[in-house]
């Protein structure tokens, strides 16, 4: 995929209102902040907020060329590019070309940024150029993230069902990880430790001590699974993974749930409905409130009261299609993303899931969320 960068054009409606010296109240609902029209085709999957970059990382998908209709203009091939975005303004910065892939990490001390992409790009996070490109074997890079406490990349793959390590610095591949299950959403503790939620139904939860690469414990969420999401409370040890099924798989429709568990030992403290199927969570210590994002276009806020209470506080309407999420911990902000679409075709669901119209061209849309 060889294309030169291309200029994103940037709307902006409903943005938000401008600043005072009061500061909202923790217990205040959360609420749109801004919507911002980015505009630029491809599809996408996760979105990264490098905080101390103020940089917002977006890949996109490429797109075959699509001759004119009676109807319609020609649409010219976009090759798969990572789109750069101002944090603070979500004004273009820069698109970094032939790299793509599905989510974004980026190492702050180094300054070299990674996609999960097939093969992995490494990339520069001052010139946003490409470095060079790691191959990865049979691994499908999906989910992706840094951790910095031995300062290296951990990029998990559905297929082999592992997690494949780089050193942030050299960019050299330097293990392997078994992670037991299908990986999805990771976090780290800082300390050596390493969390990963699986997509298995029933699901679980992989510890991996970083040090070893070796998964030291397996936390299984009972009958809860298809889970997609895991954020931590570090403070209090506690682990919360979104799921997009709870009960046996013969039961349908499927329900959402948050399971609530214990980082140390792994036994399951609750379990929270969710307000839609989720591909993605975050936890904010300031405020001890974890998300969830879900693609029917909500995100559902859960309180945590104590290390043993918690509740669902809050479901935000946000926009259909918003699944995946990150948080800048600087500004205490979630930021999602969507595409608008044309009316739904008329066809059964695949896989249990229902047909979804056409996207816009030009409506792919940056979401602010916050107090």
């Amino acid at each position: 995929m060889r294309s030169p960068a291309v200029a994103l054009l940037v709307a902006c409606a409903g943005c938000a209102a401008p600043a005072t010296s009061r500061a909202p109240a923790v217990d205040a609902p959360w609420r749109v902040l801004s919507r911002t029209r980015v505009g630029g085709e491809g599809g996408s999957d996760y979105i990264y907020a490098d905080v101390s970059g103020r940089r917002l990382y977006i890949p996109r998908g490429g797109t075959r060329a699509i001759p004119a209709t009676d109807t319609s203009p020609a649409r010219p091939a976009v090759a798969g590019r990572i789109t750069v975005f101002d944090l603070e303004t979500i004004a273009p910065v820069a698109e970094i070309p032939n790299t793509g892939g599905n989510g974004v990490a980026v190492d702050p001390a180094s300054g070299h940024g990674f996609s999960s992409s097939k093969p992995v790009s490494m990339f520069d996070t001052r010139t946003l150029t490409k470095l060079k490109e790691i191959p990865v074997g049979n691994a499908q890079p999906d989910g992706i993230l840094f951790d910095a406490f031995n300062g290296r990349v951990y990029v998990f793959s559905h297929p082999t069902k592992d997690a494949i390590v780089i050193d942030a610095k050299s960019g050299d591949v330097v293990g392997t990880i078994d992670l037991g299950g299908v990986p999805e959403q990771g976090v780290a503790d800082g300390k050596g430790t390493l969390y990963v939620v699986m997509q298995d139904l029933p699901g679980s939860v992989t510890v991996v001590d970083v040090k070893t690469m070796k998964a030291t414990k397996h936390f299984p969420l009972g009958e809860a699974g298809r889970c997609n999401g895991l954020a931590l409370d570090d403070v209090n040890k506690i682990l919360f993974a979104a799921c997009n099924a709870s009960g046996p798989a013969s039961v349908q429709p499927a329900v959402p749930v948050m399971v609530v568990l214990s980082a140390t030992d792994g036994h399951v403290i609750t379990t929270l409905p969710l307000g839609g199927s989720s591909d993605g969570a975050a936890f904010n210590p300031v405020t001890m409130e974890a998300f969830s994002t879900a693609s029917n276009g909500t995100m559902t806020v859960v309180k945590e009261r104590s290390p043993t209470q918690f509740e669902v506080t809050q479901n935000l309407e946000t926009m259909p299609g918003a699944r995946t999420l990150t948080f800048d911990s600087r500004t205490g902000h979630i930021l999602t993303m969507s595409v608008e679409r044309g009316p739904a075709p008329n066809t059964p669901p695949v896989n249990g899931r229902p047909p979804v119209g056409a996207p816009i061209p030009g409506s792919f849309t940056v979401l602010v969320l916050g107090r």
